[in-house]
């Protein structure tokens, strides 16, 4: 019987414990920082297992060790636990029973698929090459992110994996992401620049209140000024983004709290800006105080600027991605196998992946029969929860694949 076989029965076996820790986090969702419930919950699951464990890391993250038979690399493979302030909407029989609060970024998935891979793959210890840190990851969704803590805290250094011999450092890391537009079950990777980095641009203005009747008399109209300063900055894209690297400028958000016949002394405006290119991002950061600075400048007003400096973009490793892409292609099947499109959501895994080779992957879990299309971060977003077997099942395949084809030229770090 082959490994994929072995493992994909096993899949099946631990799929009912997969769909069950889903809905029990599902039901209980917590904010960043606060994922005390989810990560006892993994924890009891990992030391059921037998896993040694280390949790408290960055106040809720739990990383569980499975050291194999056989020596070879070691494998981090990562989940994220994190809900979203978003009141779900979805009639679920396991919504969310905290109002105001839901998984609405698949992270339960996440969380309930990596357990379920530490289930298949502690039943294969004796075949395990290596080393296999299953890190459960808080706070993904705000800036700025559990991944940077959680690495400073030491989970990509070596230590004891509870065998009492000293264990080496990470070789490779690996991810996955739910993606409600791509059909259940299906793995999808695209190898270099995947997602964008993320800032956040917050904008105030500050100009002359008075009475709507008599602009004329003010040195400054707050509201005109931001909104000319929205119209200026899109030249931040079309007129200075180096050709060929992508570029998102978009302001979500204009507050202008006057009323029909009030003009208010300020104006608030926030936003995002993402690109796939490190340098132009730090470039873009000037040009956007700049054409900020100077617009309010021309007609009277002042303005504070606020960019606050998200994740990088999420850049995947070539190599680390053909043998992601090798083992879908013998796990789930060819059909079932997506070279994707670049993807501008933004993911504190990119932190990760700046200090090892590895790979961000996608899990479809849409099913337009089943009316499971929203997207992420709505209140009507859902999954296919049959996408969980292969959400789990893959994951263990590519972890026992990964460690069992490292070769000489590719030695693991000690």
């Amino acid at each position: 019987m082959t490994m994929e076989t072995r493992i994909r029965s096993l899949a099946d076996e631990t799929y009912p414990d997969v769909v069950a820790w889903r809905r029990q986090i599902h039901r209980n969702p917590e904010l960043a920082g606060e994922e005390h419930q989810t990560a006892a919950l993994v924890a009891d699951t990992l030391r059921d297992l037998g896993l040694h464990m280390r949790t408290g890391i960055y106040g809720t993250g739990v990383v569980g060790i499975l050291t194999g038979a056989v020596p070879g690399p070691t494998i981090l493979l990562r989940a994220d636990m994190d809900a979203l302030p978003i009141r779900e909407a979805t009639g679920l029989d396991f919504a969310s029973e905290h109002d105001g609060r839901m998984h609405a970024c698949g992270h339960d998935a996440h969380t309930a698929s990596l357990l379920g891979a530490a289930s298949i793959l502690a039943e294969l210890r004796e075949e395990i090459h290596g080393q296999i840190r299953f890190c459960f990851q808080p706070s993904e969704e705000v800036i700025p992110g559990g991944a940077k803590f959680m690495i400073e805290e030491g989970v990509l250094d070596a230590f004891d994996g509870g065998d009492g011999q000293p264990g080496g450092g990470v070789d490779y890391v690996f991810g996955q992401h739910v993606r409600p537009d791509l059909p259940a079950g299906t793995i999808g990777m695209r190898p270099g620049p995947f997602m964008a980095s993320a800032d956040e641009v917050h904008v105030t203005v500050h100009g002359e209140g008075g009475h709507a009747a008599a602009p004329h008399e003010l040195e400054a109209d707050a509201t005109l000024v931001a909104s000319q300063i929205v119209v200026s900055l899109q030249s931040l894209v079309s007129r200075h983004a180096p050709p060929g690297v992508p570029s998102i400028l978009t302001i979500g958000r204009l507050i202008a709290d006057g009323a029909t016949n009030v003009i208010p002394e300020s104006a608030r405006m926030a936003g995002t800006f993402r690109t796939m290119d490190e340098d132009w991002r730090r470039e873009a950061h000037g040009l956007m105080e700049r054409i900020i600075h100077r617009t309010a400048e021309a007609h009277g007003a002042s303005a504070d600027v606020d960019l606050k400096v998200g994740y990088p973009a999420v850049v995947n490793d070539p190599d680390a991605t053909a043998v992601v892409r090798e083992a879908a292609l013998t796990y789930a099947g060819p059909d079932r196998t997506l070279d994707l499109d670049a993807w501008y959501a933004g993911e504190d895994f990119a932190y990760f992946l700046q200090r090892r080779p590895g790979t961000f992957f996608t899990l479809g879990v849409g099913n337009p029969e089943q009316g499971i299309t929203h997207g992420l971060h709505t209140p009507r977003f859902d999954i296919d929860e049959e996408a969980l077997r292969a959400g789990a099942g893959f994951m263990a395949y590519l972890a026992w694949s990964c460690g069992h084809h490292h070769t000489e030229n590719e030695p693991a770090r000690s």
